[in-house]
């Protein structure tokens, strides 16, 4: 019984009720906008001079905190499958969506401490995106591993450690720069959706 209030009481996890409103116009438009931000940053900064530096982690984090880890994993499984499309769609992708969704789950632990506006919180949550670079790095580093049938993990993942510093420097520069940008939008123009 103490399960179900604390379920029906956190905002993420309203879409179970039989009763629920969660998928109303407002919140399928920002959902809509939030993957087009996504999807068409990944595409931009899909360039062979940047690997790995584009705002698809910092937008989903950002969403994950300000409008909650339901809403994001939504829309970073449109915005991988949307961007797939252009720059290759293959086995890849499945990882791509798994260890997004890791970073995602994660980022809903710690979700509770976050405070929009308070410059302490933005640098710390600006940290948090980069370490999400080389934590994403690792996952989907130990699920092409297994994937593929490599020999050695460690041989694998050191190579890989430029490209997750470059997705971690990228994570924490759009983090810094886009929350300030993004969340006092999200918050004026769908405040009927967010409580």
């Amino acid at each position: 019984m103490r399960l179900k209030k604390q379920i029906k009481s956190n905002g993420d996890w309203n879409l179970l009720s039989k009763s629920s409103n969660y998928f109303n116009v407002y919140r399928i438009s920002l959902l809509a906008i939030m993957t087009a931000l996504s999807a068409v940053g990944r595409l931009a900064f899909s360039l062979p001079i940047m690997p790995n530096i584009q705002p698809m982690t910092a937008l989903l984090l950002i969403i994950a905190l300000n409008i909650g880890i339901i809403d994001s994993l939504i829309v970073s499984l449109i915005s991988i499958l949307l961007t797939n499309l252009f720059l290759g769609m293959g086995p890849w992708t499945v990882m791509q969506i798994l260890s997004f969704a890791v970073i995602i789950l994660l980022t809903g632990l710690i979700k509770y401490f976050y405070r929009f506006g308070s410059f302490t919180h933005r640098i710390i949550f600006s940290v948090w995106a980069g370490l999400t670079g080389f934590i994403y790095g690792f996952v989907i580093s130990y699920l092409n591993f297994h994937l593929y049938g490599m020999n050695n993990f460690l041989v694998y993942y050191i190579n890989g450690l430029p490209f997750d510093l470059l997705h971690a420097v990228g994570n924490i520069g759009f983090f810094f720069i886009l929350e300030p940008i993004i969340v006092p939008i999200i918050k004026r123009k769908f405040e009927r959706i967010l409580h």
